[in-house]
C-alpha cells in the first residue's frame, strides 16, 4: 500500500509562486509515473503534470506549460511541482498521483488559492 502526503499549498497572489511536494510512504516496490492533477469547484479532475520514474520524460497540460515544472527525487520517493506566474484559474485542489504496476494511488489533496 502506498500513502501519498502533499504539502505546500496555500494562498498566493496572482503572479506569485508556490512549490508543492508529495512524499510517498508505505509498502511498495517501485513507483513508476508520479504526477499532479487538480480539480476546481464544479470541474472535472485534470492532469497538470506527470513525470516518469527516471525523470527523463515529463508531460504538462497546455495551460501550465512554461509556468510549472515537475521534478522528483527517487531516493526520497518525492515529487515536486514548482508553480510560477500563478493565475486565478490555477486555483484548485491539487492531488498527487503515483502508479505502481498499473495501480494508481492518490493523495488527499492540497488547496491552492490564487487571489487576483
Amino acid at each position: 500500500q502506498v500513502q501519498l502526503a502533499e504539502s505546500g499549498g496555500g494562498l498566493v497572489q496572482a503572479g506569485g509562486s508556490l512549490r508543492l511536494s508529495c512524499a510517498a510512504s508505505g509498502s511498495f516496490f517501485r513507483l513508476n509515473d508520479m504526477g499532479w492533477y487538480r480539480q476546481a469547484p464544479g470541474k472535472q479532475r485534470e492532469l497538470v503534470a506527470v513525470i516518469s520514474r527516471s525523470g527523463d520524460m515529463t508531460n504538462y497540460a497546455d495551460s501550465v506549460k512554461g509556468r510549472f515544472t515537475i521534478s522528483r527525487d527517487i531516493a526520497k520517493n518525492t515529487v515536486y511541482l514548482q508553480m510560477n506566474s500563478l493565475k486565478p484559474e490555477d486555483a484548485a485542489v491539487y492531488y498527487c498521483y503515483a502508479q505502481e504496476f498499473g495501480r494508481p494511488y492518490w493523495g488527499q489533496g492540497t488547496q491552492v488559492t490564487v487571489s487576483s
